[in-house]
């Protein structure tokens, strides 16, 4: 009995020891950071400061205001600076040429000289699927622009781009490409006088035709190495 008493009295002096020692340890610590300099115990917190935005100009996106009314389609979209494309790689011929016209982008500009204008081939487009000016060579069709270089005045630059060949659609010449298409385009222009935005969807049709077994056949001539659809 008193062995067991002995051990209580021991492991009890052992831990009152450990305690007041640990309280002593803590102490000189938290007293040493305290006097420390420019050292606070939780860091400092500072208030936040007031944020002035500085106003950003914004600028509309030329194709958001030329799609402004929603893309016809998706497939291969190609933008240019005035002029939005979706080009068909079956045909080589573009499914759709989306253009916003006003009466300050087809005025007269003396500084804009379409003589200096070339049909090129898109380089974007991979060669296995572009036309080229080899493909209109003594076709019989003249290279119809389905975005009108006349609608594109506002710089060089813009009715440069308009000849681009996935602009291009096969056309005959005389009668349609340089006479009724000619007209067409013209009158488009003209709206521009009478309304502030004119937005123009152009694209070809290859459309149904009933044959002699009264059977409806979509058929299309493709000219040029590349097939180009007429």
């Amino acid at each position: 009995m008193a062995r067991v008493l002995k051990k209580c009295l021991l492991i009890s002096g052992i831990s009152i020891g450990s305690f007041y020692c640990g309280v002593c340890y803590d102490k000189k610590t938290f007293n040493g950071i305290k006097e420390l300099p420019g050292l606070p115990l939780f860091g400092t917190v500072s208030a936040a400061t007031t944020f002035s935005p500085v106003p950003v100009p914004q600028t509309p996106n030329r194709v958001s205001q030329i799609m402004k009314y929603g893309f016809p389609g998706l497939d291969n979209v190609r933008s240019f600076d005035d002029y939005v494309l979706s080009y068909d790689r079956r045909t080589r011929v573009a499914h759709w040429v989306f253009e916003h016209l006003t009466k300050e982008s087809v005025k007269y500009n003396q500084t804009v000289d379409r003589s200096l204008c070339t049909f090129m081939p898109d380089e974007s487009i991979h060669h296995f699927f572009r036309s080229e000016n080899s493909d209109y060579f003594r076709s019989g069709y003249d290279r119809g622009h389905l975005a009108a270089a006349g609608n594109h005045k506002y710089t060089q630059k813009h009715v440069e781009q308009t000849f681009y060949l996935s602009n291009m659609a096969p056309q005959v010449g005389v009668g349609f490409n340089r006479d009724s298409w000619n007209r067409l385009e013209k009158y488009v222009r003209k709206l521009t006088k009478i309304y502030k935005n004119v937005y123009c969807c152009t694209g070809p049709l290859y459309l149904p035709r009933k044959e002699a077994d009264g059977k409806n056949y979509v058929k299309y001539e493709v000219i040029g190495a590349n097939n180009v659809a007429v």
